[in-house]
């Protein structure tokens, strides 16, 4: 029995004036699967994660999610169907201190939106569920700093703790160990790991660093020029001459 994917995009394009940045890009995803999206600078990683995330408007094609067209609607009306995003620079509210912005994210999913007043009870339970969410970032002790007096490396974990906060069907992340130092990297990508060992979830990863990719990868794609070069599974496409050829070079693949 074919399983309905996740997350599809068909004919996925987008045009700026006469540069084609994505073109006719159609693939699909599953729960359970962690992709990788690689490709040299200017392939198209991220603008194919901003029309995915609603951040573009296609010039043409859809995005599909568990059958229903998502190609019209707003990012946050893709976040409210699951559709969760982490970008390459931390979206945080920096003068809230970490605690706040986790349970800030929890309230929104809980449907409260902004609401100030509830009962002490429901304050206690997103309280609750925000010090959870802190403890699988290994941020508790840093609970009641302001978001802007974390660390780069303390900001991305914190931004990764928010996406799981608002629990997404669909994780994406934009490389997101870019400017950490070897020693927080780790953390970020331990959080990755452990999402995807829920097999409700499908996440889509754009990295340019190997060992990342080899750690972590179900399945790569490979974007060139805007343009599906190659999708499959990770020793079959690294190994592909054409992959070599335009984006790890004619040498073998890097360590």
């Amino acid at each position: 029995m074919t399983v309905q994917p996740s997350l599809e995009t068909r004919d996925l394009t987008i045009r700026f004036g006469g540069h084609v940045a994505v073109n006719a890009v159609s693939c699909a995803f599953h729960p359970g699967e962690l992709t990788v999206i690689v490709g040299p600078n200017g392939a198209g990683k991220t603008t194919y994660f901003n029309l995915i995330s609603g951040q573009l408007a296609a010039s043409q094609g859809q995005v599909i999610k568990s059958g229903t067209d998502l190609t019209r609607m707003s990012p946050s009306a893709r976040a409210q169907r699951g559709i969760g995003r982490a970008f390459q620079l931390t979206n945080l509210f920096p003068q809230l201190s970490v605690l706040e912005n986790i349970r800030l994210a929890v309230q929104a999913r809980s449907g409260d939106g902004w609401r100030i007043l509830r009962q002490v009870a429901g304050l206690t339970d997103l309280a609750e569920q925000a010090e959870h969410y802190l403890e699988a970032a290994k941020l508790s002790g840093v609970a009641h700093l302001p978001a802007a007096a974390l660390p780069h490396g303390d900001q991305r974990k914190l931004e990764v703790a928010l996406l799981m906060a608002m629990e997404p069907d669909i994780y994406m992340f934009d490389e997101p160990t870019a400017g950490m130092s070897l020693d927080h990297a780790p953390d970020v990508l331990d959080l990755i790991a452990g999402i995807k060992k829920d097999t409700s979830k499908t996440v889509l990863l754009v990295e340019h660093k190997m060992d990342v990719v080899r750690s972590l990868a179900d399945r790569i794609i490979v974007l060139h020029n805007g343009e599906l070069l190659a999708d499959g599974a990770p020793d079959t496409v690294m190994s592909s001459d054409i992959v070599r050829d335009v984006y790890l070079g004619k040498s073998a693949v890097p360590a």
